[in-house]
């Protein structure tokens, strides 16, 4: 007897008077479960195959059908996808791989193609010769982007032949039919993204080029084409010879390297692992970490087999060498990670995830096998690459030192966040409730912004911080120096939650630490969090925006759990005011918004100001405009850990040590920006 795909325990809509009267008095009976049968679960949780009905969703969906082409492009059939975003909303992907099989599945009745693209847990990816390495996994994929859009439509070419079918959220509504001859194979899909079942449907062009840029790294041989038909001037085209080792380059352009790229690849026991990884003269340390063409941001055995190996190695070769000596400690993870950008890409059979959208993977056996491979290339580059060697250990070192004073550093500012009034900053206006549930930071420029906004707060629930000048750039400083700077240590203090950053001493034969995602850390606890909103206010000019993009910064290198979990918020002051008469006021974010307000009050007389900063502005405008709860605007700062590759070279560009890739940066898209002193 089959299984039904899902079972819903939520109450059916439609119950007779026995049901009903059964339910008021509180007996719960069969007549109270629901079957859902085929896709309609898709419809009705989204959020169980996808990981939710919103952007998250939204983007799942394309990488789902994106993951069939690239798996056919890893056994060897697929030399080109390309993707095209229409002008209509939806979007197509065509591969040039062997085209989905169109003939009679026997089980089933109907086509192979029909049960793939209608049918949780059907695809070619359970064993047999369907796909020895693929990035499917439980065989959902495509049938859920066939259930959460609104049409879809399948081309095959195959055989000489080309056949379609067309889906109507995600039921077919024609027959697998043969509509013409063609050359070649391959599979083109089609489909519009249903707004009944999820809140957003406009694919991100940055986040699908993303992806698309990502798979090109991995897969040299492959090339992927975007068209955009919404903005032409966006297509894209996505192909890199050397694969990762390009990553690594690319990934530093900011820095300087104090190597060529350590580059090497391993096989054992039907698991494949290609390493490419790069010292510079950065202090941030960043492994993206992939399983067939999957990137994992949460790391998982993989990552912790690639720094055991990386810790270990260091340490025999530094003992060996003689460049550690009896009595000297040896160097935890930490040390030998400071400054590295690396990517570990792995091809293995039945890999196992923690959920649908793999973002980590946890095949046990994955972290010794990663271990021995990647020590055993480490060791061989080490041996022969002595210079390199002897720069790596020297930076080590300086990192070790350089460690400890962090790590007293890190524990003084732990010391300093104890719950009580001796534990918080002078400067900082608190508010009176202790609920932080209830409770918000204002993060303010200077002093005479903090004057405004203090006279303007709710004094119950919202606190001001005020903040001198430009805070520390921590990308071009080592974590001691960041937190010996006075503001950070005023805002890592009253926030409560400490500071998230790894001092476990992670000695060879020991699992290193994984980057903590949960919000718990030696040093950081997002449970001892004082406001449920931090907010960064500063001016609307263009010193704002360097102000907030420091501190942007700074959240992302060392609070980014505050970030991952939906605390951090940008205030909007307005730009102007335009005032009318004595009592009437409008307010402005931009020229154009300006001149909208303007053209609406026909012949009243009115007058224009332009706003130089939060302390020109009235108590009472900003409270109005900026920090009262019913009548401001806040933008929260989402993080997307499918975006990785993409935000960090975007700090290293802006924040970095060079000039020349933020200088490129701003002449490339001078002219998507059309205000200077206000845009997002």
């Amino acid at each position: 007897m089959a299984k039904p795909d899902s079972i819903d325990v939520t109450p059916s809509a439609e119950l007779d008077g026995e049901t009903l009267a059964k339910r008021v008095d509180g007996t719960y009976t069969a007549a109270d479960i629901q079957v859902l049968e085929g896709l309609e679960a898709v419809r009705r949780r989204p959020g169980m195959y996808v990981g939710d009905n919103g952007r998250k969703g939204l983007h799942q969906m394309f990488r789902e059908v994106l993951d069939n082409g690239v798996d056919e492009a890893l056994a060897g059939h697929c030399d080109l996808i390309t993707t095209t975003l229409h002008a209509d909303g939806s979007v197509s992907l065509e591969d040039n791989g062997r085209g989905i099989p169109v003939d009679l599945h026997e089980k089933e009745g109907v086509s192979a193609l029909q049960v793939i693209m209608t049918k949780l847990h059907a695809g070619g990816k359970f064993g047999g010769g369907g796909y020895k390495v693929s990035g499917g996994l439980h065989g959902v994929g495509v049938s859920c982007t066939n259930a959460l859009s609104e049409w879809m439509v399948t081309t095959v070419k195959r055989g000489g032949k080309t056949y379609r079918q067309r889906y109507e959220k995600g039921i077919p509504v024609t027959e697998v039919e043969e509509v013409g001859k063609s050359k070649g194979t391959g599979t083109h899909q089609q489909w519009m993204p249903d707004p009944e079942v999820l809140t957003e449907t406009s694919y991100d062009h940055h986040v699908i080029a993303n992806r698309l840029r990502e798979v090109a790294y991995l897969n040299p041989n492959l090339t992927l084409v975007l068209v955009d038909e919404r903005n032409p001037d966006n297509n894209e085209t996505f192909h890199f010879e050397r694969g990762i080792v390009q990553l690594v380059e690319d990934m530093n352009e900011a820095y300087d390297p104090i190597h060529k790229p350590i580059a090497f690849h391993r096989v054992r026991e039907g698991m494949e692992v290609e390493v490419a990884m790069q010292y510079t003269n950065s202090y941030q340390t960043t492994l993206l970490a992939y399983s067939n063409n999957i990137h994992q941001p949460d790391g998982g055995t993989h990552v912790s087999g690639f720094y055991q190996a990386l810790t270990r190695v260091l340490n025999q070769y530094a003992r060996k060498m003689n460049f550690l000596k009896e009595k000297d400690r040896n160097f935890t993870n930490d040390d030998v990670s400071e400054g590295v950008a690396g990517a570990i890409a792995l091809k293995l059979e039945n890999p196992s995830y923690n959920s649908q959208d793999k973002v980590k993977l946890v095949t046990p056996e994955v972290q010794g096998l990663t271990n021995s491979l990647v020590g055993d290339g480490l060791t061989t580059y080490l041996e022969e690459n002595p210079q390199v060697a002897k720069r790596i250990v020297d930076k080590s070192i300086i990192a070790q030192q350089a460690r400890e004073a962090a790590r007293k550093a890190a524990e003084a500012v732990k010391r300093s966040n104890a719950m009580d009034s001796f534990g918080l900053p002078g400067k900082l206006s608190d508010c009176v409730s202790r609920d932080a549930e209830i409770c918000e930071i204002f993060l303010v420029e200077g002093d005479s912004a903090g004057g405004s906004a203090k006279g303007a707060r709710d004094r119950v629930t919202q606190a001001v911080l005020p903040l001198r000048g430009k805070i520390l750039n921590v990308e071009r400083a080592r974590l001691d120096k960041a937190l010996d700077n006075e503001e950070i240590k005023s805002l890592i203090a009253a926030l409560g939650v400490g500071i998230d950053v790894r001092t476990a001493r992670v000695d060879e034969g020991e699992v290193p630490m994984d980057e903590e995602k949960n919000g718990h850390s030696e040093n950081f606890d997002i449970t001892k969090l004082r406001y449920n909103k931090v907010i960064i206010m500063t001016d609307a000019d263009v010193d704002g925006e360097h102000i907030r993009t420091l501190l942007l910064t700074f959240f992302y290198r060392y609070l980014k759990p505050l970030i991952a979990h939906g605390h951090l918020y940008l205030a909007q002051p307005p730009l102007y005011v335009i005032k009318v008469g004595s009592s009437e006021r409008y307010y402005a974010s931009s020229e154009k918004e300006r001149d909208e307000i303007v053209s609406g009050l026909k012949k009243k007389r009115h007058s224009v100001l332009r706003f130089k900063g939060l302390g020109e502005m009235n108590a009472d405008e900003l409270e109005e405009t900026t920090m009262r709860p019913q009548t401001r605007k806040l933008v929260k700062v989402e993080y997307d850990p499918q975006m990785d590759v993409e935000v960090e070279r975007m700090f290293s560009r802006l924040m970095g040590e060079k000039v020349e890739p933020r200088r490129e940066f701003i002449e490339r898209h001078a002219r998507e920006v059309t205000n200077v002193d206000w845009h997002y």
